[in-house]
């Protein structure tokens, strides 16, 4: 396994759509594995194929307290949306910053497992604002698109600055 490098805002790579996975080959095992390093390392609690520069539907999650309850999710589709709630947001992309975004309380999600099989979940709380968090970096937006331009600039140039002073 290895650690991978997460892409920071505001690198464009960040705003790629995801291509879905075709099939759940060796090679996708491999990087879910990576990614699953990667997040926890970090530390984090989910993380999308695009945050590594990889294009594909694929996330990994974890926000049990204990860190081993790896959720994977292939190919992700909400298809249920219920209720509203704000949550202070961070990410991995935009170290640092942690601002409230509204999202659905509850949805339901169908996706693949690491397995390559079928399966629906239905969620709320943390978990909900997570899968639409990191499903949202599938469809190449970061958590920051939702703020006014004037908090998603003065956080770009925060950004740029931190990385041009590494």
């Amino acid at each position: 396994m290895a650690i991978l490098d997460i892409l920071n805002y505001p690198d464009p790579r960040l705003h790629t759509i995801a291509k879905p996975v075709k099939e759940v080959s060796a090679a996708i095992k491999r990087l879910i594995d990576d990614m699953a390093e990667t997040m926890y390392a970090a530390p984090g609690i989910g993380l999308a194929a695009t945050q590594v520069n990889q294009h594909i539907q694929l996330i990994v999650i974890d926000t049990s307290e204990t860190k081993d309850d790896l959720l994977v999710l292939i190919n992700p589709k909400i298809t249920e949306k219920s209720g509203q709630q704000d949550y202070e947001e961070g990410c991995l992309s935009v170290p640092g910053v942690y601002e409230s975004v509204t999202r659905a309380e509850s949805i339901a999600v169908v996706a693949l497992n690491k397995n390559g099989q079928e399966f629906t979940i239905r969620v709320e709380g943390l978990l909900s604002v997570c899968i639409q968090h990191e499903m949202d970096h599938l469809l190449g937006k970061v958590f920051v698109d939702y703020l006014s331009p004037l908090k998603r600039n003065r956080i770009k140039t925060k950004m740029v600055k931190l990385q041009r002073d590494r």
